[in-house]
C-alpha cells in the first residue's frame, strides 16, 4: 500500500508532553466498526465496566532502560561528539545502537559516554556498521555490571516529538515506566501500560478479567518513520521478546471457554502474532520478531486492542488500521483531534475492536 494513505493532519497542542494524572483519568476512545455506535467516549478507569469476565488482558512487562548516551570520540588531538540509542542487545556487553554521526566513526573506534563532567565513563567499541546510522558498540562491561552503568550514564530515551519541545527530566524517570516493568532491555516503553494503576488492575481482576504478562522489549526503531514510499518496502528493525509456559496456557485456557485476548499496547499485539500457531494456540516462546503488520493481514491471537494514538504514516498506525480498519481508524483519529484527545506516547489511548 502507499504509504500516503496512512497520512494525517495533526495540531501540535494535541500532542501530550505529560500523561494524565492520575493514569486512569485518561480518555479512552472505544471503537467498534461494526457497531452502530461505532466511536464512543470513556475513559480508562471504565475499563472495568467494558471488560467482560472471562477475558484475558495482556501486557508488556518490559522495562526501559536510559538509554540515550552522549559521549566522545577521539583521534589524536581531535575531539568528536557522539550520540547513540541503543535499540537492541544482541548479548551481555554488545547493543545496536543508532549513532549520530555514525559516518564519523571508524571501526574500531572507542567512544567514552558520561552523562556528567567528571561522572562515570562507560567505554565501547565500534565494532559493525549497519544501515541508516546503526552500529553494534561492544562495551568494556558485560550483564547486569553493563545494565548498572547504562543507568548511571544514560538518560531517558523519550520520543522524538517529546524531547523537540522539553528536555527529559527526573520525572520522567517514574512517567517513562509502567507499573509492570520488571524486565529490563527496552529503550522505549510499552506506552498503553502507563495508563494503569495498582487499584485499576485490582478492580479489574475483580471483574472477573485474568491478567497476562509477556516480555516484548522494545527498540528505538519504534520511532524510525517510514522513508519508503510503499509499504512492501519497509524494513522493520527486530526486536526480542518471551512468552512463558504460563502465560501461553492462561491464553489458550482463555480462548477455549470463549472469552478473548486483549492486548495493552501494539508491543504485546505483535508479540501474540509472532508466537501463535496458524490454528491460534500458545506454547512457550522466545526469540526475535519483526513483524510489520498492514491492513490485509489475517489477525490470529488477538481480539481486542488497547493502544495510544500514533504518528501519521507510521508503521503503528498502519497496525491499527489492519486491525479496525483504515477507513473506521480515520473517522476516528479525526474525532479524536476534533473533541480533544491527547496524542502519542503520554496521550490518551483507544480500546480498538477487530474489524474482521
Amino acid at each position: 500500500m502507499r504509504v500516503e494513505e496512512f497520512d494525517f493532519e495533526l495540531p501540535a497542542e494535541r500532542i501530550a508532553l505529560r500523561p494524565a494524572e492520575p493514569r486512569e483519568s485518561a480518555q479512552l476512545l472505544v471503537v467498534q466498526p461494526h457497531s452502530k455506535s461505532v466511536l464512543a467516549d470513556f475513559r480508562v478507569a471504565d475499563l472495568v465496566g467494558l471488560l467482560p469476565a472471562g477475558d484475558c488482558l495482556v501486557v508488556n512487562n518490559t522495562k526501559v532502560l536510559p538509554a540515550r548516551l552522549v559521549g566522545t570520540r577521539q583521534r589524536g588531538s581531535s575531539v568528536a561528539g557522539i550520540e547513540a540509542t541503543l535499540h537492541k542487545r544482541e548479548d551481555a556487553s554488545s547493543w545496536r545502537a543508532f549513532v549520530r554521526p555514525a559516518k564519523k566513526v571508524l571501526l574500531g573506534e572507542k567512544i567514552q559516554f558520561q552523562r556528567d563532567p567528571g561522572g562515570e565513563i562507560l567505554e565501547a567499541e565500534a565494532i559493525e556498521k549497519g544501515d541508516a546510522g546503526d552500529i553494534l558498540l561492544r562495551f568494556g562491561l558485560n550483564g547486569e555490571e553493563l545494565d548498572a552503568a547504562i543507568r548511571k550514564v544514560g538518560v531517558m530515551p523519550l520520543p522524538p516529538y517529546i524531547a523537540a519541545k522539553r528536555a527529559e527530566d527526573e520525572q520522567d524517570e517514574h512517567d517513562y515506566q509502567t507499573m509492570f516493568a520488571d524486565r529490563t532491555g527496552a529503550v522505549a516503553a510499552p506506552t498503553a501500560g502507563l495508563h494503569f494503576t495498582p487499584d485499576l488492575i485490582r478492580n479489574i481482576q475483580q471483574a472477573g478479567v485474568h491478567i497476562a504478562q509477556v516480555t516484548l522489549h522494545v527498540g528505538a526503531g519504534t520511532f524510525l518513520p517510514v522513508k519508503v514510499d510503499d509499504t512492501i518496502d519497509h524494513k522493520m528493525h527486530a526486536e526480542w521478546g518471551e512468552i512463558s509456559a504460563h502465560t501461553a496456557a492462561l491464553l489458550n485456557e482463555t480462548k477455549a471457554r470463549g472469552g478473548r485476548i486483549i492486548a495493552v499496547g501494539t508491543t504485546s499485539l505483535r508479540l501474540l502474532e509472532s508466537a501463535v500457531s496458524s490454528d491460534g494456540q500458545f506454547a512457550a516462546w522466545s526469540g526475535d520478531t519483526s513483524i510489520f503488520i498492514t491492513p490485509g493481514y489475517v489477525f490470529k491471537a488477538v481480539d481486542v486492542l488497547m493502544t495510544n494514538f500514533h504518528l501519521p504514516r507510521s508503521t503503528l498506525f498502519m497496525l491499527v488500521s489492519a486491525f479496525s480498519g483504515l477507513d473506521t481508524m480515520r473517522k476516528a483519529y479525526k474525532h479524536a483531534i476534533e473533541t480533544g484527545y491527547r496524542f502519542y506516547s503520554y496521550g490518551d489511548a483507544c480500546l480498538l475492536h477487530r474489524a474482521i
